[in-house]
């Protein structure tokens, strides 16, 4: 009985140390907002890598256009450190998102690309129906 207990203690303490090195999560938040894709503020939504900023998500949204059929909806809050209060993304013209506190970089589909974060964007789920987009969790 006691190698058993002690193989519990041991797990149990390379657990807690593992997780003590790892970044905390993106809070969680309630999503479900609609976009209208011929709005005057979605017109970078009308070609392919076009990015627009929208409400929602813990710090925002920002919505990339993959092709006329597919879009991507992040949260802006950035995966590295994101409770800091400017762990926010970015839109940059040179199609990447980044987070000019820390200097993560991030393509277009939510990956990391530079800088010290290594967790993907979170992502939410979108929906197409003629010219409405419709973003939930």
């Amino acid at each position: 009985m006691a190698p058993l207990l002690c193989l519990a203690v041991t797990l149990t303490t390379a657990c807690n140390s593992a997780s003590d090195d790892a970044q905390p999560q993106i809070p969680l938040a309630a999503v479900s907002e609609v976009l209208f894709l011929t709005d005057q503020q979605n017109s970078n939504l009308r070609f392919d890598n076009g990015a627009v900023y929208h409400k929602g998500g813990v710090r925002g949204l920002i919505i990339v256009r993959q092709s006329a059929s597919s879009y991507l909806a992040f949260d802006r809050n950035c995966p590295y450190q994101p409770l800091d209060t400017c762990a926010r993304l970015k839109i940059d013209p040179f199609l990447r998102l980044y987070d000019p506190c820390c200097q993560s970089q991030f393509s277009f589909q939510g990956q990391p690309q530079a800088g010290p974060a290594t967790r993907p964007l979170r992502q939410y789920n979108t929906a197409l129906s003629g010219n409405t987009l419709t973003i939930t969790n």
